[in-house]
Order: structure tokens, then C-alpha cells, then sequence
């Protein structure tokens, strides 16, 4: 049943994306937010299929924390669902990814007329100026920047060193640091075709104030909220650490 239902959502994605695609470059000239809701559309429209199709549910805790302004969300990575699901969960974001993925038929069309963070990984360096300067921008414009300091999805249980680009950011603008841990890919695994039912549980952390904080602090304090709240919220996955 769930090699089924997972093929008729991607059924579904194959069908949507290009239809989106196309009202992307049509809304193109319109001011940064107006173009995130109107693409958005196709995001409620994958949540729906996520929920009623897929059986994937979400509970969000830690709500309180949220600050009233644009922030950098440090967040972890196990599965495409965050990348779906936070465009719901928090005010409008954007991403900061991998140049190339612009490039991609339809879906990066799409995408690049969306107010995201596109850099090029291989500059070393000068990838965490075009962070800077495009974060500065888009926290301007009353977006979020979504990072995601591991730098790739990991599978539940594991943990990849934190890269520095979200936190050199808030470090550099004065931009609040909200963490966020989850348990995505318990349902929706990494490169993983089949989707299984299930609850997804999403813990957003106490603000970290960039402003006055080195971005080895910064960066420091979110890995430390995150991977403890990992394994306060899902120890199973870590039954080494628990024996």
C-alpha cells in the first residue's frame, strides 16, 4: 500500500510542477512576496497530498519561540519533507542551495523565481560572501533564510559536522538564530521512494541572538539545542548513547 501511495504522490508532483513552473515565469515581474504566494500554491498542494495521500502528519511544538521579525533557521536535515514543510510552518523563507539545482527542468524554473540563496560551493570563501550579501537582501525583504548547517540529509541517528554559512550570516547581519530539530526521515527517508505513514514531530528552539556573537558561538549553541533535543524527543534513534 505505501509503494502505492507513494507512486500516485509522485503522480502528482509530475503533474503540478510544470503547471507551476509556467505561472512562475508569468508572475516573474511581481514584487518578491507576491511571487512566494502565488507559487506557494504548489506547496499547499503537496502538503495536502503529504497528509491525505502519503499519511504523513506533522506536530509542531515550540511555536512561542518564534521571533517577530526575519531570522535565520538552523534546522535539521533527514528528507525533501522540511524543505516542503517549513514554507508552512514558518513565516515566508527561503532557502539557501546549491546553484545547480536551478537548472533542473521545470521544478528549478520554478524555483528560481523564488526569493532564494543560490550559491556556488565550489568558491570556498567567496560562498559565504554571496550568503552574506544575498541573506542581507532577502532578510530585508521580510523573509526568513532557511540553513541547513549539516550540509546534506542525514539518516536518523546520525550526525554530520555543522557547517558555518547559517551562523556566519547571523553573525554578520545581527539576524536572531532559531534551531529546529525533527524526525522527518523516519517516514520520508533520504533518496528513498517510499514513503511510510506516520507523525512527524517538529521542535522549534529558544531564539540564539546573533547580535555580539562570534559565528563559532553561534553555531556552537544551535548544534548543541539541536542534537540534545534529537535525543530528549527521539531516543530510540540513538540506543548507543542510552545503554
Amino acid at each position: 500500500m505505501a509503494l502505492i501511495r507513494s507512486a500516485l504522490f509522485a503522480l502528482v508532483l509530475l503533474l503540478i510542477t510544470p503547471v507551476f513552473a509556467a505561472v512562475a515565469l508569468l508572475v516573474t515581474p511581481l514584487a518578491p512576496q507576491t511571487r512566494y504566494r502565488i507559487i506557494g500554491g504548489w506547496t499547499s498542494i503537496a502538503m495536502w497530498f503529504i497528509r491525505h495521500l502519503l499519511g504523513i502528519r506533522h506536530r509542531v511544538i515550540g511555536t512561542e519561540h518564534l521571533p517577530d521579525r526575519p531570522a535565520v533557521a538552523l534546522c535539521k536535515h533527514q528528507s525533501a519533507w522540511e524543505t516542503i514543510a517549513l514554507q508552512r510552518i514558518l513565516p515566508p523563507i527561503c532557502f539557501v542551495l546549491k546553484r545547480e539545482l536551478l537548472r533542473l527542468p521545470f521544478f528549478g524554473w520554478g524555483l528560481a523565481r523564488m526569493p532564494m540563496i543560490a550559491i556556488d560551493r565550489a568558491a570556498g570563501k567567496d560562498a559565504l560572501a554571496q550568503v552574506v550579501e544575498q541573506g542581507r537582501e532577502r532578510l530585508a525583504e521580510g523573509f526568513w533564510v532557511v540553513v541547513f548547517p549539516e550540509g546534506t540529509r542525514v539518516a536518523p541517528g546520525t550526525t554530520r559536522r555543522y557547517k558555518p554559512g547559517g551562523a556566519w550570516l547571523a553573525s554578520h547581519t545581527g539576524a536572531p538564530v532559531v534551531p529546529i530539530a525533527h524526525n522527518a526521515g523516519e517516514f520520508w527517508r533520504r533518496n528513498a521512494f517510499v514513503k511510510t505513514p506516520g507523525e512527524i514531530v517538529v521542535s522549534i528552539g529558544p531564539v540564539i541572538e546573533g547580535e555580539g556573537l562570534t559565528t563559532e558561538e553561534i553555531n556552537r549553541r544551535a548544534e548543541q539545542w539541536i542534537e540534545a533535543e534529537m535525543r530528549r524527543l527521539f531516543p530510540h534513534h540513538y540506543p548507543a548513547e542510552a545503554a
